[in-house]
């Protein structure tokens, strides 16, 4: 039997939708190691989530800098609007 033999793992490929679940805990550093490389490689090889975190953390650095603000109304509403017509394509495309 050969011990040196070294076994290769397929990476799991992570999508778009489990990334954006994990986004927060992933910039407040709170996700298990094995998920941060698989979002970290995901952010390098996807543009759009990589501008949602980037936006999530642009996000977050307005609001921790102490100053409030009232964002215009509908804003979230129309926000999940957009994320879910996003997903809504990207899953037709797949098919």
């Amino acid at each position: 039997m050969n011990r040196n033999r070294q076994v290769t793992k397929k990476p799991i490929e992570i999508d778009c939708e489990e990334v954006w679940r994990h986004i927060s805990d992933y910039v407040d550093e709170h996700v298990d190691p094995e998920l941060r490389q698989e979002m970290t490689a995901h952010f390098k090889e996807c543009a759009h989530c990589s501008a949602v975190l980037h936006g999530t953390r642009n996000v977050l650095r307005l609001v921790g800098d102490g100053r409030a603000f009232d964002l215009p109304s509908g804003v979230g509403k129309r926000l999940y609007g957009k994320l879910d017509a996003h997903l809504m394509k990207r899953r037709s495309t797949k098919r």
